[in-house]
């Protein structure tokens, strides 16, 4: 059997080549063949990850943040043969592994190899890119990409908070078409997410009912608000509440078309993307991923 590592040696500062060593241990007793890749450019990951569906690799190993999972991801989707995936989360939120339970220390989740234990999960397709967790539209997601890496460092989550915070005071709704399976929304918005997990943003209970295999893109529009009903919104937020405040448009679909009279930036898994309008769908259960035994399905 085959496995390959796929580092960003950017992620995990100097531990790194610690969590590589940990992993071929891990992997030694199952897996005859283990090769490492690391990540040099943009677009590295995404290579490697086609590479080994193409040799039938049986595993692939994925250590970074959001962003290197996504383009693992978009190198194995659709492949005639996906190896099964595992995550070693590094990066600053880690959504897709908190949707799936995986530990966000990185030794922990390396155990979680061991037990060989995997799920299905749902992979999204927007256009002709795949992705694992969220998309966004609107001025907050567009802040997002304000945020520098020493900010990353430093703050963590709070650094998108804060910038968000920043272009909810100064930004501008903007017009949005939605059509979904169920009918058609127009009108003015902040904010658009479509989410396939409950973790966006590392808030794990925005969409609580969401399931990594349920099918089904979970789409919140927030709508254009005065300031006060922006801070009236928050606590349902945080209590997993949102789709319920009058504010928020919920929607629940497999399919997706969004567009816009202007302009706007699409944020794929958290990192710039292609412009509006864009088609999404579900790939339901598309990749097996390593995963915790009480996940294990």
């Amino acid at each position: 059997m085959k496995a390959m590592i796929i580092m960003n040696p950017s992620s995990g500062k100097e531990k790194a080549n610690e969590y590589v060593q940990k992993i071929k241990e891990t992997l030694q007793g199952r897996f005859s063949d283990i090769d490492i890749r690391k990540t040099e450019k943009e677009g590295d990951a995404a290579s490697f990850a086609t590479e080994a569906c193409i040799a039938l690799y049986d595993a692939v190993i994925s250590m970074g943040g959001d962003g290197t999972i996504n383009e693992t991801i978009n190198g194995i989707a659709e492949q005639d043969h996906r190896p099964a995936l595992g995550i070693i989360p590094l990066g600053t939120i880690n959504d897709f592994a908190r949707a799936l339970d995986i530990p966000l220390e990185p030794y922990e989740a390396i155990s979680i190899l061991e037990g060989q234990e995997t799920r299905a999960v749902d992979v999204g397709k927007i256009d002709e890119a795949y992705f694992a967790n969220v998309l966004a539209v609107g001025s907050i997601a567009e802040a997002s990409y304000n945020v520098t890496a020493e900010q990353k460092t430093r703050l963590g989550s709070l650094a998108y908070f804060m910038e968000g915070a920043k272009s909810f005071l100064n930004g501008e709704a903007i017009d949005l078409t939605v059509e979904h399976e169920n009918g058609r929304w127009e009108g003015k918005s902040f904010l658009l997410l479509a989410a396939l997990t409950n973790s966006v943003g590392g808030f794990e209970s925005l969409a609580p009912e969401a399931s990594v295999s349920d099918g089904k893109i979970h789409v919140f529009i927030i709508k254009k608000m005065s300031f006060p009903k922006i801070a009236a919104i928050i606590p349902s937020l945080l209590k997993g509440e949102l789709k319920e405040s009058d504010e928020v448009e919920y929607i629940s679909t497999s399919l997706l078309n969004v567009s816009s009279s202007k302009e706007h930036v699409v944020n794929i898994d958290g990192e710039e993307g292609q412009t509006l309008p864009f088609h999404a769908k579900v790939l339901p259960g598309h990749i097996r991923v390593f995963v915790p035994a009480k996940k294990a399905m």
